[in-house]
């Protein structure tokens, strides 16, 4: 019976995966308060492992540990009581044990009891002398053993141990960084992040297996890397399938990311889940002190998630590549203000020019930003992360309502312009999109011809059943359909065919080298615009810098072009005048003829 309540015992003090873990200054703040209030030199949360005491916290001792056989504080463990010892050699027991030898002469330990009535160790104070305790003493050592307990208590309670791995959490993670300040401020150290797997894996396997699968798949991994690191080395886990660790002290960086590396793999590859999932370690340097806790951790990570874009599946800490991140985060959470603040978008409009009469038969609609603080921001940046988001669908609105106002505006005075307007892959998710575009169209008294919907090759092909029907839908509408970037997706010709667009538009890309007869450019432009026509499609070439450029295309059969050689981009007011200019003349024959 007695074996078995210590085999409980030893459970309930596993459980709160305390051994062996860094000293925590929570911890340390109680064992200096007891020392003090005794007025001695020796204190320690002492924790009565099968065949060890191992210390927590201490004040006044060298060593982490000493045997349990014939140590004190076992006897507190096992019994659950306040000990009193005024004068060890007096004392039978404890005579000749280790502290004895080491010329521990008083010693007074409060048991440290869990909820349950398991004892997990005591909080003790020791002296060189022989001495009485008196009540008060004993009073508050016992308040500040329920002080350690509760701390234990609150710690394992409030997410310091993942309850499917049993490692420490980043919470624990950053006290442990906040120690390592204390004890080795400006070492030179590496943060470890390893990611065993990307969301959308995790996503699979959660779909087809369910999540005790999962579970199952990150506690393997979590034993495997405990494994690779060996005795002595904490690991915690600070993401759903993303883990990290702290390097020793003195390490070479690159012998050091070689070794992981290697570990890693023979880690991975032993995986049940290896063929469905990939590792990505990311690795950070720094100071010790001088760089905060989640900082570390940040870097680290994303790390990681750079190295996903490489050969070997491991990266190194980039502060440009920091630049970039936090700059892309600042934008998306400015742009929300944007949206709200009505001054700082705007639409630009570049003319579509069609090549064989030089007449200006349209425009595209562009989004720009003038941020208040950085200026211009260029749509390349800003386009692609809002796309990603909830702003894709108060965004494309504003661009759709902007757009046809401006068209209603622009009616009065003869300017009746065909305008081009681009949606994203998030906007094919919105049930509602086509009723609030014709919708938008009927409020302002708009025939749908007016407006032209473009949707990028890559967007059609990431949602394509839902892409067609969406697209027929708005065919019948009257809208016109174009499809942007042409060439640089992975579309199949059997798919094309279906689409109800009427335009392609060549991606600029494509024009960079067109003047080259024969050249690889010239080839793919010719058999893409071929290609185009005989699916039924008309054509339009993007980004047009040179007459050369725009004559070879006419050559080739295109139908349509836009680009810096027509125009730049530019505001409604300055689109309009040059268009009322250009309309003054139209029996000129294009330049380029």
């Amino acid at each position: 019976m007695r074996d078995d309540h210590e085999e409980a015992r030893l459970d309930a003090l596993y459980q709160l995966k305390l051994l062996d873990t860094s000293p925590s200054e929570s911890f340390d703040r109680i064992t200096r308060l007891a020392s003090q209030i005794f007025g001695l030199p020796v204190a320690a949360i002492s924790l009565t492992d099968r065949d060890r005491q191992w210390f927590k916290s201490r004040v006044g001792v060298a060593h982490c540990s000493i045997p349990r056989d014939t140590a004190p504080c076992a006897q507190v463990a096992e019994s659950s009581q306040l000990l009193v010892i005024e004068d060890f050699s007096a004392d039978p027991c404890y005579a000749d044990s280790v502290l004895g030898r080491a010329g521990t002469r008083f010693y007074a330990g409060a048991p440290l009891v869990t909820r349950d009535g398991y004892g997990l160790g005591s909080l003790c104070v020791l002296g060189t002398e022989p001495r009485k305790a008196t009540d008060a003493e004993l009073a508050s050592l016992v308040d500040l053993a329920a002080m350690v307990m509760a701390q234990i208590e609150l710690e394992h309670a409030f997410g310091r141990i993942d309850p499917v791995t049993g490692l420490p959490t980043r919470n624990q993670f950053r006290d442990d960084m906040a120690d390592l300040e204390r004890d080795h401020p400006g070492e030179q150290r590496f943060a470890i992040v390893v990611d065993m797997a990307r969301d959308d894996q995790i996503s699979r396997i959660t779909r087809a297996l369910g999540l005790a699968r999962v579970d199952d798949f990150i506690r393997e991994a979590s034993q495997a890397l405990r494994v690779s690191l060996g005795p002595g080395r904490i690991a915690y886990q600070v993401g759903n399938a993303q883990f990290a660790f702290i390097s020793p002290p003195g390490v070479e960086q690159l012998a050091y990311v070689t070794l992981l590396k290697a570990s890693f793999e023979a880690m991975h590859a032993s995986s049940s889940v290896r063929f469905v999932t990939n590792v990505a370690i990311g690795v950070r340097s720094f100071i010790v002190g001088t760089v905060s806790a989640d900082d570390v951790l940040r870097g680290a990570a994303s790390a990681a998630q750079d190295a996903r874009g490489t050969d070997n599946a491991i990266a190194l800490h980039s502060p440009a590549n920091d630049i970039a991140h936090r700059r892309q985060y600042g934008l998306l959470q400015d742009f929300g203000a944007a949206l709200e603040a009505g001054d700082e978008l705007r639409l630009m409009y570049q003319p579509r020019i069609e090549l064989a009469t030089g007449r200006c038969l349209g425009a595209e609609a562009l989004l720009r930003w003038r941020h208040p603080k950085l200026g211009d921001v260029s749509p390349a940046e800003f386009i692609p992360i809002i796309e990603q988001t909830s702003h894709a669908r108060p965004t494309t609105q504003w661009v759709l309502d902007t757009a046809m106002d401006q068209l209603v505006e622009w009616t009065p005075s003869g300017i009746l312009p065909m305008l081009s307007v681009n949606i994203s892959a998030a906007n094919l998710g919105e049930a509602d999109i086509i009723q609030r575009i014709q919708r938008a169209l009927l409020t302002r008294n708009l025939p749908p011809g007016r407006l032209e919907i473009e949707l990028t090759e890559s967007a059609i092909m990431d949602q394509p059943d839902q892409a067609l029907a969406m697209l027929r839908e708005l065919a019948r509408t009257g809208i016109c359909l174009a499809i942007d970037d042409f060439g640089t997706g992975h579309s199949s010709l059997a798919y094309l065919q279906r689409l109800p667009a009427r335009i392609v538009k060549i991606d600029q890309t494509f024009m960079q080298n067109l003047t080259e007869m024969h050249g690889p450019d010239f080839v793919l432009v010719e058999t893409m615009i071929g290609l185009a026509h005989k699916l039924g499609y008309r054509v339009v070439a993007e980004g047009i810098e040179t007459p050369e450029a725009a004559a070879i295309l006419m050559q080739l059969g295109c139908e349509e072009a836009q680009g810096f050689w027509f125009a730049r981009p530019m505001e409604a007011d300055q689109f309009a005048a040059w268009l009322s200019d250009r309309q003054d003349d139209e029996t000129a024959e294009p330049s380029y003829i």
